[in-house]
């Protein structure tokens, strides 16, 4: 059966059983790490190109293993080596875009534009983390690390796509 009525007086379980209020912190954060990562699957349905797909099923399965671990379940935890994955990734993107000298607006074509939404997710499942780290003292800074570079990703794949597309970027150019 896939309703328990457990949660219909505004609680729910974490992974190490215990019982929070719905709007707890942490169920904030794994809460938004599971938005990020629909955001994810709806830009996989753009289909960007299959080793586009192919990395943002491994972030998909990363993200699955953040909200794990920030929901406490016991044996789930992001490593270094899923940093470093997207650092290499971000490397690589980087290669054939040209230098920035303004601020990109959120733009381009669908998919552009929705990395830009998952994007904005991302940072905020990251302040959401930070402010557990501050008063709960539990979240790991891998974590962090992660929301930190997938947002960087991101933003670069955004460039990439529009790049490919042969899209021009909308800059954002202060006035003088």
């Amino acid at each position: 059966m896939i309703y328990t009525k457990t949660g219909d007086k505004g609680t729910t379980s974490l992974g190490n059983g215990t019982r929070v209020s719905k709007a707890h912190i942490r169920v904030e954060a794994y809460g938004t790490v599971d938005e990020l990562c629909s955001h994810l699957g709806l830009l996989r349905a753009m289909n960007v190109g299959k080793p586009h797909n192919e990395t943002l099923l491994n972030i998909q399965k990363m993200l699955m293993t953040a909200a794990a671990q920030l929901s406490l379940c016991k044996g789930f935890e992001v490593t270094e080596s899923d940093v470093k994955m997207l650092e290499n990734e971000i490397d690589a993107l980087q290669k054939s875009l040209p230098p920035l000298k303004y601020f990109v607006l959120p733009s381009g074509n669908m998919a552009a534009a929705q990395c830009h939404v998952a994007r904005c997710v991302c940072r905020r499942a990251e302040r959401l983390t930070v402010q557990l780290l501050e008063n709960q003292d539990s979240a790991e800074e891998t974590l962090l690390g992660l929301l930190n570079r997938l947002s960087d990703y991101l933003f670069v794949l955004s460039r990439t796509i529009c790049v490919a597309a042969g899209i021009d970027e909308t800059f954002w150019i202060p006035k003088q």
